[in-house]
């Protein structure tokens, strides 16, 4: 929509369609001499448009002492002042001179307070741009207050920062290395083998670490804030995709929070049945242990010893791996070789290096499934940006280097249990031979005179990297020090976990994008901490403890986080593709291509993994996209998915260039002259049921705050497809006259000027009139259709609304506020509006004041047009078995037929019956209908009601003719003045009066204007809308007043809703394939 804003010299007020008044001086002398003076000096020819009117951010109040204060002060000295303008001494330093400009600070891009500090704010163009010197002096801004200088010296205090290694690195390793490592890795190797276990954990790594660019890029492209990966995601694609991976990672983590802790359950239970104790059986006892577990968790994270806990649990799983990697060497004792630990042996590494699938999971994509949950973990610092030292530094530096040392250590762990360790063993001490032989012998360990065939054949061996989930503990030279390893890797990462899911949730219920979730997202204390979402968290953790079996645990949370990593790397991907502006990263060393392929190999393996789990995540996704898109959120976070909309946008429309015109392909494309579309909300739904692109504009002069978002508000909460913006102008015609030959890109233009009908031309100025009707003739010069649309009751519904505007109160009451508020928006239509404002908001004349053209009337909450009930009107109700009456006088093209045929596409419309009346001679009546019939036919529109017409040549009834001649009477030159003398200074001085000879010249029009009424009347009172072609009255030949008459005379006295259309005499129908 384009919105035309009138800004004139004096104090003339030009309301589009209504009226056109000066102010008396006496309103003048409310203001202060220097602004009266400014108003009345006419504009200096070098001199830009005055624009200081449409800075909607200085609202004016009026004080208690009767003075204009806000943003910017008018005093009884003419003085401006600006509370938040001040001179920076830096400017001075680097211009050389004291002035309001401000070199660059970090205060003016930055949206957060720092505490101790006064931030700073750039000065406005307003500020900078107003001539300000005259009244203050160059260059003198509101110094600083000894208070602010105080404040500002005293010291922010520096919150505690962590570098990429403690920060990022040790976060990431602890949240990678879990569960699997230690009960899971070693009985991986034994069903793939270590070869296969080796290409497992590299793509399980490649996925991660491509993963770990793109968040490396999206995290540098700005500061993270709280929510980890909802965050990137969310911001980066937008909330439809950003909010259902937001809900599927923050279950994903509580789901995971059961898995560490099922796995610590798992060994705390082994140690229990190493010992001969059982509290009740071991999955109960794992239930049990877990759920205890879970509940310290719970209370170490609401008492905020996470840090200190990461700190001591990297440092006993340091220790494990040193246990380990000893244990290996250390030559292995009996008891060990009856486990199957015989130390590196080059036969074991070379048995254990292929597969060996045992069991229901048994296959390379099952053990993938059980693995990759080991390699997540990788956005531990993204997720604490905002305490990062150095985050674009820290964080793709700590991710990486943790994903290559976690990396590292599976690969080792894997090559040194696969070559010290066979697949099954007794434990029984009296299984060995007295000679190595493989004679009757099954297995590795015969070679070195060890005999498990009975175990193997029986499939009864109980240890072995197959059957014992505690190989680690049995080979190393510490066995407690991997007990405790294992308690340190499983309680960090579900401590972890725990602590990271509330967080996502939590900020995923502040966006507010779902229903019902906000009451989890209430935060407690300073540091804002999620108890409710903590609880629920754990609540999920306890019911997935429940189920006591990590290998089903496992593939669930895969397919989660598998799903997040896939929305990660498109969301890089995306974000390149797009090359937006804003699309900046620190982290350069990326490439969208690869983002691309992660995410395209991060969905087929979820697939590969378990496709109904896949079908499931993936459909959970969809429908709270489809939940997102169909409630649409009142959210603008600048995602890829915007700036791909506009490159979209921009290159079909560039595209269109490379097309020609075609009939086949046109469509109405209206520019509509609607004021603010609330309150002609009859054209905004006619334009809606054609389905058409449209323009509106709104004609005022002065522009109040918010205003313009009211109103595209307005339009889109209503779903019309439109435009809107803003354009000043001296007058009305002047600034339709840029927008209809200036609004549109490319070929997406208006074609069609749609404008209401002025019903109080009568009353209105002269050259108001002129205006109007030269508007139509500037539309067809400029080959549009063009329409005109007169309801009954009129099309300003803005008296209605004015119930629910906010009027002035008394100027000497507190808290007063009176807003700029134009004429053209001020819902009167007599001929002197302004006082008949005055007397309706109870003011007195001397209270009226004026700022700058714009009358300060009325203060109008901008959110009060969205919550007014609109009035109702013909376009917004299902019509019943009605007809619509075209009436085809005047062939121009087919555009009065191409609008009801539109209209009978709606839902709303789709029962009413087209009748098109055609003008013909008695004699020819069959054969002209049948003409007529068949062209219509021919353009496959479904019209099959055609009326001929011969009494339209008829002439009209006398008493018809005289209420016509008494319309045009008042401006009749003849009835001023018979005198020749003072008939020529009448002509001089008003050049729209209507002569004789102008009178004479269309009296064949007139009276077919009449003529036509007449019908209207007769074949049409019953009718759901009225088409009927509009007239064209000659430019210098048809006087504006004149042409006015006819439209009047057309339309008047109809009870249904009149539509004059008429288009540029250009065909838009065919009845042709090319």
């Amino acid at each position: 929509m384009f919105l035309i804003s009138l800004h004139g010299q004096d104090s003339c007020f030009l309301s589009w369609g209504t009226y056109i008044t000066c102010l008396p001086k006496q309103f003048f002398s409310q203001l202060s001499p220097s602004l009266c003076a400014s108003m009345e000096e006419p504009q200096k020819p070098n001199e830009g448009l005055n624009l200081s009117t449409l800075s909607g951010q200085y609202a004016a109040s009026l004080g208690m002492n009767g003075e204009l204060e806000g943003k910017f002060h008018f005093t009884d000295t003419d003085n401006y002042s600006y509370p938040n303008a001040r001179a920076s001494s830096g400017s001075a330093v680097l211009n050389g001179y004291d002035t309001l400009d401000a070199p660059p600070n970090y205060d003016f891009y930055s949206n957060t307070e720092v505490f101790g500090r006064v931030r700073r704010s750039r000065p406005s163009l307003f500020q900078l741009h107003s001539n300000i010197e005259e009244a203050n002096g160059e260059g003198q801004g509101s110094p600083q207050g000894p208070e602010d200088e105080e404040k500002s010296a005293e010291p922010a205090a520096e919150p505690t920062r962590f570098g990429w290694v403690q920060g990022v690195m040790i976060r990431c390793m602890l949240n990678i290395w879990g569960v699997i490592l230690y009960l899971r890795l070693p009985w991986i190797t034994a069903q793939a083998g270590i070869g296969l276990t080796w290409v497992i954990i590299l793509i399980s790594s490649c996925i991660t670490g491509i993963t770990g660019l793109s968040t490396s890029a999206i995290a540098t492209n700005g500061k993270v804030k709280g929510g980890g990966t909802y965050f990137l995601i969310s911001r980066s694609l937008g909330p439809e995709l950003g909010g259902s991976i937001g809900l599927i990672f923050a279950f994903a983590n509580a789901v995971a929070v059961a898995m560490h802790t099922v796995g610590f359950a798992e060994t705390v239970q082994n140690l229990m049945q190493e010992n001969g104790t059982s509290m009740v059986d071991p999955i109960n006892d794992i239930r049990i242990i877990g759920v205890i577990t879970v509940t310290c968790l719970l209370a170490i994270s609401l008492a905020g010893m996470e840090w200190e806990s990461k700190v001591l649990f990297f440092l006993v799983i340091m220790i494990s791996f040193a246990s380990y990697i000893i244990g290996t060497i250390i030559p292995a004792t009996p008891q060990k070789q009856a486990k199957g630990f015989y130390s590196y042996r080059a036969s074991i590494f070379a048995a254990n290096f292929v597969p060996s699938w045992r069991g229901p999971e048994g296959s390379f994509f099952g053990m993938f499934s059980i693995f990759f949950p080991s390699a997540t973990g990788i956005l531990a610092g993204a997720n604490i940006s905002g305490d990062l030292r150095d985050p674009n530094i820290a964080i793709p530096r700590g991710t990486l280097m943790a994903i290559f040392w976690t990396t590292l250590s599976y690969l080792v762990i894997s090559a040194t249990i696969g070559s010290c360790v066979v697949r099954d063993a007794s434990g029984n001490i009296n299984d060995t031979m007295a000679f190595p032989t493989t004679v009757d012998c099954q297995g590795t360990a015969c070679i070195y005179g060890w005999n498990f065939s009975e175990c193997i054949n029986n499939r009864t061996c109980t240890y072995g990297i197959t059957n014992y989930y505690q190989s680690m503990s049995m080979v190393s030279a510490v066995a407690p020090l991997i007990t405790a390893g294992i308690f340190g890797a499983t309680l960090s990462s579900a401590l972890a976990c725990l602590v990271s899911a509330p967080k996502v949730f939590q900020c995923l219920c502040k966006d507010r994008l779902y229903p019902l979730i906000g009451f989890f997202g209430k935060g407690y204390g300073k540091n804002d901490e999620p108890y409710r979402s903590y609880l629920l968290a754990y609540f999920i953790a306890v019911c997935f403890i429940l189920i006591a079996e990590l290998n089903t645990i496992a593939p669930i949370i895969s397919n989660f986080f598998l799903c997040s990593y896939a929305l990660i790397n498109f969301s890089c991907f995306h974000a390149s593709i797009t090359n937006s502006p804003g699309w900046r990263p620190s982290f350069r060393y990326y490439s969208k291509w690869l983002s691309l392929l992660g995410a395209v190999v991060s969905v087929v393996i979820m697939f590969l993994f378990t496709w109904w789990a896949a079908l499931i995540a993936l459909g959970v996704v969809l429908f709270l996209l489809g939940y997102v898109l169909y409630k649409k959120p009142t959210v603008n976070w600048g995602s890829s998915v915007q700036a791909s909309s506009y490159n979209v946008a921009l290159s079909q429309a560039v595209g269109l260039n490379h097309v020609g015109d075609h009939i086949k392909n046109y469509r109405p494309q209206c520019l509509v002259l609607s004021g603010p579309p609330g309150f002609r909300p009859a054209l905004m739904y006619l334009l809606y049921l054609l389905l058409c692109f449209c323009t509106t504009t709104k004609i005022h002069i002065a522009i109040e705050s918010a205003s313009s978002e009211s109103h595209v508000a307005w339009l889109n909460k209503r779903g019309i497809k439109s435009f809107y913006n803003g354009v000043v102008a001296d007058n009305l015609r002047t600034g339709v006259q840029m927008l209809l030959q200036g609004a549109g890109l490319g070929r997406i233009r208006p074609n069609v000027l749609v404008m209401g009908f002025k019903t109080t031309w009568r009353k209105d100025q002269p050259s108001l009139v002129d205006n109007y009707v030269g508007i139509i003739h500037d539309a067809f010069d400029l080959q549009y259709g063009v329409c005109v649309l007169r309801l009954r009751d009129g099309l300003d519904m803005s008296r209605r609304m004015q119930a629910h505007s906010k009027y002035v109160k008394k100027k000497n009451s507190a808290n007063d506020f009176i807003q700029i508020w134009p004429l053209t928006d001020f819902p009167l239509c007599s001929a002197n509006p302004v006082f008949e404002a005055c007397s309706e908001l109870g003011l007195q004349e001397g209270e009226l004041y004026l700022l700058q053209c714009a009358v300060i009337l009325v203060s109008v909450d901008p959110d009060a047009v969205l919550a007014v009930t609109q009035p109702h009107t013909v376009f917004r109700s299902r019509q019943e078995k009605k007809t619509i009456d075209v009436y085809w006088i005047s062939d121009d093209g087919g555009l009065a037929l191409l609008i009801p045929y539109l209209l009978t596409r709606k839902k709303r419309w789709a029962r009413c019956k087209v009748r098109v009346f055609v003008g013909g001679e008695i004699q020819n009546m069959e054969e002209q209908r049948a003409a007529v019939m068949a062209l219509i036919k021919k353009f496959r529109l479904r019209f099959h009601d055609v009326q001929v017409l011969p009494e339209i040549n008829e002439d009209p009834q006398p008493e018809h003719i005289k209420k016509f001649e008494d319309l045009i009477a008042p401006y009749r030159k003849n009835a001023i003045n018979k005198d020749g003398e003072a008939h020529e200074d009448t002509i001089k001085e008003c050049p729209w009066m209507v002569s004789n000879e102008e009178m004479e010249k269309n009296k064949t029009k007139s009276h077919r204007q009449i003529r036509l009424n007449e019908i209207l009347l007769d074949y049409s009172r019953d009718a759901a809308l009225i088409v009927v072609s509009l007239p064209v009255g000659r430019r210098g030949v048809c006087p504006s007043p004149l042409y006015m008459a006819w439209l009047e005379t057309l339309s008047r006295d109809l009870r249904p809703p009149v539509l004059l259309v008429r288009g540029n005499q250009e065909n838009v129908l065919t009845f042709y394939c090319q």
